[in-house]
């Protein structure tokens, strides 16, 4: 039922839209997008091509991949990546003037492999003692919410002992398969993330560790399809999309 509830949520909002946006010349967006927000990117994107009549072509990556791409001078659109990317004074230059908007938001936790037990991370004292005891745990480094990770790690005085428990990953989208299938322990990452197939979520940081990372949205300094790509950004802001965005285990805005 709540399937059928979020796509007559979507088909309803897209139909609002639709009248609005087809007075727009079809066009190609090149869409910059964090790597954690692939999942209800892939399936928001072919909705809003089908209203719309525009193509995406979106490139999901890291934080410091994506200030890199951004920096290099490679054309695209509009991005919709972790705040963090604006706080590069360089990245930032090449988006329109004027704030960001607020896409979606989520928080960090630790998961397991299906069936095992869950471990205690309910407070501070928990999270490092199921972290030391863990064999190996996996997680992004390179990425925003992986400098977080590193951040809490240290802030609970581990930072050293956990070099030889941590697995970098490339991607967000390897963690859960590397821990459904044993290599590592745990995963450590957004909560978003940690919904997938063969793990489950041991919880949430605890309060006093917990921080949300915010994916904001901002069009190209220099992009020639301004009108699409606010189009698509307006799309993400609506109740459809929105209740896609909460299916998938961020929190929209």
């Amino acid at each position: 039922m709540k399937r059928l509830s979020l796509a007559a949520a979507s088909m309803l909002g897209l139909a609002l839209m639709t009248s609005a946006m087809t007075d727009l010349r079809a066009a190609e967006l090149k869409v910059l997008a964090g790597g954690s927000t692939t999942g209800w990117m892939n399936e928001l994107a072919p909705q809003f091509e089908h209203a719309s009549g525009h193509k995406l072509v979106i490139h999901f990556d890291s934080t410091p991949n994506l200030i890199r791409q951004i920096t290099s001078g490679a054309p695209f659109d509009l991005a919709v990546v972790p705040v963090d990317v604006f706080k590069d004074a360089a990245a930032k230059a090449r988006f329109v003037a004027g704030p960001t908007i607020d896409i979606a938001r989520v928080g960090y936790g630790v998961a397991v492999r299906s069936g095992t037990p869950k471990p205690d991370i309910g407070t501070s004292e928990a999270l490092k003692k199921t972290l030391l005891d863990a064999s190996s745990v996996a997680f992004v480094p390179e990425s925003a919410a992986g400098a977080h990770v590193l951040k809490t790690f240290d802030r609970l005085g581990m930072g050293e002992a956990m070099k030889a428990k941590t697995k970098p990953l490339g991607s967000p989208a390897q963690i859960a398969p590397g821990v459904a299938n044993g290599e590592a322990e745990l995963g450590v990452f957004l909560v978003n993330v940690l919904i997938a197939p063969g793990v489950e979520l041991a919880g949430p940081f605890p309060a006093e560790l917990q921080q949300e990372l915010v994916f904001a949205a901002a069009i190209a300094a220099d992009s020639k399809e301004t009108e699409a790509a606010r189009a698509f950004i307006d799309f993400l802001t609506t109740s459809a999309a929105k209740a896609v965005i909460g299916a998938k285990g961020m929190n929209p805005g």
